[in-house]
């Protein structure tokens, strides 16, 4: 027998469930459902470094040493935990978005029994050698069970990690300037109803918020304060607790994704590992992720890997593996790139940079302005650069605010076309204003999606303002103005410069 079949045979899987805390108000512990992947060969005389796996949101565990997600790594000599987290699968209770006493326990105990298996690579009592796998919310338990280690012991029992998609900050992912991403809460939503995964009342709260256009602050129906719950949900708290991870970290997020866009791992990698960390790590920016296309503004979403490839030869898959033979292995493997941000652009280029803080400015000629009631259209806009030039990082816009009306919402983002015509947005994201009152030459600064994006010769970087969003679905002005700015700049990192 040879292929996967073989492969298969010669892998062991383990399937079981251990007891961790029970939800608020019960006494009953709730099952947390596993699957382990002994690959061949392993022993007690022939240890082996391991691998924590999870889903995303809405799925669950992987039982089949041949799938995609496993059975690269089982190949090559790693053990894999594939587990189902709590609320989701064959697991018990609610999910409670990455909860620190919740999904922060379960995760402990997961790693406390694969620290007892005989046949795993420990590096002392209780710390087997380490890594992570996962995407969206199976990226978001890596971050959680690091940093929860950390504040316990002084140290993170992972030794490196490998989170795809995943978010810095969930209340500034779902309700940025307390302006719900309505699309993507009625979608996360709906994902959880068919396990029951999620509280009720956080379920009416997430309702709440898109059928009132406002993020829910305790006040409303539901009475339920999701800044209050997100609180300690994300990498942003324990930044803002002076932790940071002194561990490599393979961080892959997706350029086009309009949940966890890449501001947001932007933001973990120069707020959540160490200086020393990022030497040792590296960021790949994909086209992909969380991806709806966005038909008004239009933007583009294209689905490509050039990062990957250039750095691996390979997809991302190939490149975590040669990621971990080096940081769980010491293998050299030639894997070059450390140190740096790799971001994929819409044309299926790979741009390198070592920072992403804006380095020019770009001052927009004339008011910039939404669209007022009855007009044409539902954006205006307005020339930013001309090309040839090429942008890469985060991204944001000053001037002097003005408001028409009481109730304020507009939504901003770069494009890129030959003419206003036909711009479109650069990897398919907006990110909010949110003003409820009158202004007059107000200044503020606000915030624009993160971009890589090579603006060719004949061809201008856009900026965009629009009185509605697909993204944010029905959350636009309360009552009919525009919104202006003047003396506005734009300001960009721009490569070699």
């Amino acid at each position: 027998m040879t292929g996967p079949a073989a492969v298969a045979a010669q892998v062991k899987v383990i399937d079981g469930c251990l007891k961790s805390r029970p939800e608020p108000g019960t006494e009953e512990k709730v099952k947390i459902c596993y699957t382990i992947f002994k690959p061949a060969g392993a022993s007690k005389r022939h240890r082996v470094p391991f691998l924590m796996h999870s889903h995303g949101w809405g799925g669950s565990r992987t039982t089949d040493p041949n799938s995609a997600e496993i059975r690269p790594f089982v190949d090559a000599g790693y053990g894999v935990l594939s587990f189902d987290q709590r609320g989701f699968g064959e697991s018990g209770g609610y999910a409670h978005v990455e909860n620190p006493r919740f999904e922060g326990r379960d995760n402990l105990k997961l790693i406390r029994k694969v620290s007892r298996l005989r046949w795993v690579k420990q590096d002392g009592p209780g710390d087997p050698r380490l890594g992570a796998l996962g995407g969206s919310y199976g990226g978001g338990y890596q971050f959680l069970g690091a940093f929860l280690e950390l504040k316990r012991t002084g140290k993170p029992v992972y030794d490196a990690l490998a989170p795809q998609i995943t978010w810095n900050d969930l209340r500034e992912s779902l309700g940025p300037q307390d302006v719900p991403r309505s699309q993507w809460s009625s979608a996360l939503g709906a994902a959880a109803q068919e396990s029951d995964a999620l509280e009720p009342r956080v379920e009416q709260a997430l309702a709440e918020g898109v059928a009132t256009g406002n993020w829910p602050d305790g006040s409303g129906p539901s009475g339920v304060d999701m800044n209050a719950y997100f609180r300690r949900n994300g990498p942003r708290f324990h930044i803002a607790q002076g932790r940071r991870l002194n561990i490599p970290v393979l961080l892959g997020q997706g350029t086009t994704d309009s949940l966890f866009n890449l501001q947001q791992g932007f933001d973990n990698w120069h707020g959540a590992l160490t200086k020393k960390a990022r030497r040792h790590s590296l960021f790949v920016g994909y086209n992909g992720g969380h991806v709806i296309q966005s038909a008004i503004p239009l933007g583009q979403a294209p689905t490509s890997d050039p990062c990957s490839r250039k750095l691996a030869g390979d997809d991302f898959t190939q490149l975590t593996l040669r990621f971990f033979n080096e940081q769980l292995r010491g293998r050299s493997t030639g894997l070059t790139g450390y140190g740096k941000l790799h971001l994929a652009t819409p044309d299926d280029t790979c741009t390198t940079v070592k920072g992403v803080r804006p380095s020019a400015e770009f001052l927009v000629a004339g008011t910039v302005a939404t669209p007022a009631a009855g007009s044409a259209g539902p954006m205006l806009v307005y020339p930013v650069a001309e090309g040839p030039i090429r942008v890469a990082g985060s991204a944001y816009l000053t001037g002097d605010l003005t408001t028409l009306g009481p109730t304020n919402r507009a939504f901003y983002g770069l494009a890129i076309g030959t003419s206003e015509a036909d711009a479109q947005l650069v990897q398919n994201n907006v990110y909010p204003l949110r003003v409820d009152k009158v202004v007059s030459g107000e200044t503020r600064r606000i915030e624009l999606p993160a971009v890589a994006v090579d603006v060719p010769e004949g061809q201008t970087l856009f900026l965009i303002a629009s009185a509605v969003s697909q993204d944010f679905g029905g959350v636009g002005s309360r009552t009919p103005s525009a919104v202006l700015f003047e003396n506005t700049v734009v300001h960009l990192r721009v490569v070699g410069q």
